[in-house]
């Protein structure tokens, strides 16, 4: 888009990059990133193992269907697919089939401009099947170059004065909702919140900081505009915004209609009633500053996305332009209109024909030979018009429906929330010390004491960065990165694709990454998908008494003989698919022990010779034993009862891991004072991340006493 701009040099635009997406750009065109698609797409196809067959096979398809329809090898090796199924396919494809999907599901994403034009990329298109392992090099360095060359071509067109580039939070959040939760129910008094809320407004100012420190640095100067994430604003949001510098934000018409309490129904011809309300840039003024607000004219923005794509493009650039034209005839008697067209950048083109290439062309032509329509910038568009109607408070919303629904409008929304405001709350506190101890150790050298730096205004950081060490700084960078809008887009009824599994598992390793380098144990409920309901599993109380051998085996028929059973139904379903490694688990009770036999499922514990167990009863404390598997046995334990670890756990605990794992729990580890029930989870870590947990609903009651085989309160 931003190279079809150079014929047209009265057509300014602004394009607003998400930092992140640019950093990403970075690190694929200078080849330092790790991902596994990437190289399943370039290794030799005879290398390739049946796992990483099966992945190509899962994301080699997901393009649009246009997209996919103009390649007939590509339309074959799907077809093919989809009457044989993946496994059948991963078994029946020859060398070449891999070699030619590897390539094909390159080629999809290269634009129409070097499928024209470029020597190398023109070649491959028109060769279509039977590639070779050179052809796949020749590919690989050619998606280098092109990479290379994207960041430079925006700095290129921003420093002619054709283009504005703006910016987003870095990471991407919604800002309202990182100031505070609750604001969500503004726009919905019905959305579901999480209980204490998420009160973090420095990091909003920390999001956007870092975003502008990112694009001064990429491209040579500070963005003086911004699209908060999803167009979603808030008072509180955009006067740490203006603090920070920003001239302009954007946002949606939904947002404007609810803060001025009016509709912008179309009329026959498109022409939005209270017209002249939406056709200017506003100026927000609130104590810290202020700042100009574009409003998106949803309905001429949504024809570009979704409608003009199945029409000619004459007709289209056509209607559009007399479209425009038509806001400015009927404001002649007033005020300049400002027409503000916004969407998604990159969503819409792969439905035209030529990816949208002709329709821009022609579009950009109209504006370019009509004198009576300025195509501007943003910032150019706040320069013209000097006398912007006043607005003291905006309505907090986002672009979507003017609420927050999306993002946190269901229970798995909630859910997610609250693991990150108690991952949060946990960096917190870890910061707090580090403050508390820099201060006590200043305080000594100089004779005096010192507390803990105290909190500032309303989005200031509440301690010295010069506290934090690389593991502090560690866990704040996986804070950051969570709370990242596309989490919570993904949770909830509104929106799913082919990678739900991986979005939730993500999400949860950066929770997780956040205790891991804080030195503190995650909770276990990262163990659970929060993307679906949680499975129901069996439940039968103990019926007997139990003797058993702690060996790691079964050692006969009677000795689990009336245990209680807390039995999934995983062995024959890997729900969206996620591998479970825990099946199955036996309890119960002699005198003096509480016996726990844990049965993982052998086609997945076969590939983890190294895992942690971690078995969690609560009585009136929480009491942890960490049994250590290492090269397929228990190589010892560690127990943590209240927050503090248990010397000698010999004493106390018996593992033993072989085909099953069985343990011992001595009685002295319980409190069992009036107790009525424990409660009791069994979790598996690797590598310092939640695997699997049992129960999948996140805790087992166990009932005392002797009626029900268990041992009395005393």
């Amino acid at each position: 888009m931003v190279k079809i701009l150079e014929g047209f040099p009265r057509v300014h635009a602004t394009f607003n990059i998400v930092p992140l997406l640019a950093e990403q750009i970075k690190e694929y065109a200078g080849g330092q990133f790790s991902e596994p698609w990437f190289d399943i797409a370039f290794a030799p196809a005879t290398s390739l193992t049946t796992d990483q067959k099966r992945e190509a096979l899962e994301r080699a398809f997901q393009v649009s269907d246009p997209i996919l329809q103009r390649r007939p090898r590509l339309v074959e090796l799907q077809s093919r697919v989809r009457s044989s199924g993946i496994e059948a396919s991963v078994a029946q494809f020859s060398v070449q089939d891999w070699r030619d999907l590897q390539v094909l599901s390159q080629l999809v994403w290269m634009d129409e401009e070097y499928l024209a034009n470029d020597p190398v990329v023109k070649k491959l298109e028109a060769k279509g099947s039977n590639f070779s392992e050179e052809d796949k090099a020749v590919l690989l360095d050619k998606q280098h170059e092109l990479l290379a060359a994207v960041l430079p071509e925006y700095r290129h067109a921003c420093a002619r004065g054709q283009i504005e580039i703006s910016t987003t939070p870095y990471y991407h959040p919604i800002l309202p909702l990182l100031c505070d939760t609750d604001i969500a129910r503004v726009a919905n008094p019905h959305t579901p919140l999480p209980q204490p809320p998420f009160r973090f407004p420095q990091d909003t100012r920390e999001q956007l900081a870092r975003a502008r420190e990112y694009h001064e640095k990429t491209f040579g100067k500070a963005p003086t505009g911004l699209w908060p994430s999803e167009g979603s604003v808030s008072d509180q949001a955009l006067e740490i915004a203006m603090e920070l510098g920003f001239k302009w934000f954007a946002t949606d018409e939904g947002v404007l209609g609810r803060t001025r309490n009016i509709g912008f129904w179309r009329d026959a011809a498109g022409y939005a009633e209270n017209g002249p309300a939406l056709y200017t840039p506003w100026r927000l003024k609130r104590s810290t500053g202020e700042m100009s607000g574009f409003f998106r004219d949803h309905y001429l923005s949504d024809l570009v996305g979704f409608v003009y794509s199945r029409m000619s493009a004459e007709a289209a650039a056509e209607d559009l332009h007399r479209r425009i034209r038509s806001i400015g005839e009927r404001a002649q008697a007033g005020p300049t209109a400002t027409v503000s067209l916004i969407l998604d950048g990159e969503n819409a083109w792969e439905y035209y024909p030529g990816n949208g290439r002709e329709f821009l062309k022609l579009f950009y032509g109209r504006l370019e030979k009509d004198t009576e329509i300025n195509a501007l910038t943003m910032s150019e568009a706040a320069e013209a018009i000097k006398d912007q109607p006043v607005m003291e408070g905006i309505f907090p919303a986002s672009w979507i429906s003017a609420n927050f629904d999306v993002w946190i409008g269901h229970s798995e929304d909630v859910r997610a929330w609250d693991l990150l405001r108690e991952a949060r709350e946990a960096f917190e506190r870890a910061a707090q010390r580090a403050a508390t101890a820099r201060g006590n150790v200043k305080g000594a050298a100089a004779g005096v004491q010192s507390g803990a730096i105290q909190g500032g205004p309303a989005g200031e950081p509440t301690q010295n960065r010069a506290d934090w060490g690389p593991d502090l700084k560690r866990a704040y960078e996986a804070v950051l990165a969570a709370e990242g809008s596309d989490w919570c887009w993904w949770y909830g009824p509104e929106h799913s694709s082919s990678n739900d599994t991986e979005f939730d598992e993500l999400y949860r390793k950066h929770l997780a990454e956040i205790y891991n380098a804080l030195g503190e144990h995650a909770p276990d409920a990262l163990a659970q998908p929060i993307r679906r309901a949680p499975e129901r599993g069996r439940r039968e109380p103990p019926t007997a008494y139990l003797n058993v051998q702690i060996d790691g085996r079964e050692s006969n028929y009677f000795e689990w003989l009336g245990a209680g059973l807390y039995a999934s139904d995983r062995r024959t379903s890997a729900m969206h698919g996620r591998i479970y490694v825990l099946g199955d688990f036996h309890y119960g009770f002699d005198q003096e022990h509480f016996y726990l036999r844990v049965d993982p499922i052998p086609e997945a514990i076969a590939e983890m010779p190294e895992f942690q167990l971690r078995i969690t009863l609560w009585d009136s404390r929480e009491t942890r034993i960490t049994l250590h598997i290492e090269e397929g046995k228990c190589a010892g334990s560690v127990i943590e009862q209240g927050g503090i670890c248990l010397l000698h756990p010999k004493a106390l605990v018996s593992a033993a891991y072989g085909k099953i794992l069985e343990a011992s729990l001595s009685r002295e580890l319980f409190d069992l004072h009036e107790r009525k029930q424990l409660l009791l989870s069994v979790a598996l870590w690797k590598g310092g991340l939640p695997v699997d947990l049992l129960p999948g609903e996140g805790v087992l009651e166990v009932t005392l006493g002797e009626e029900n085989f268990g041992w009395d309160g005393e």
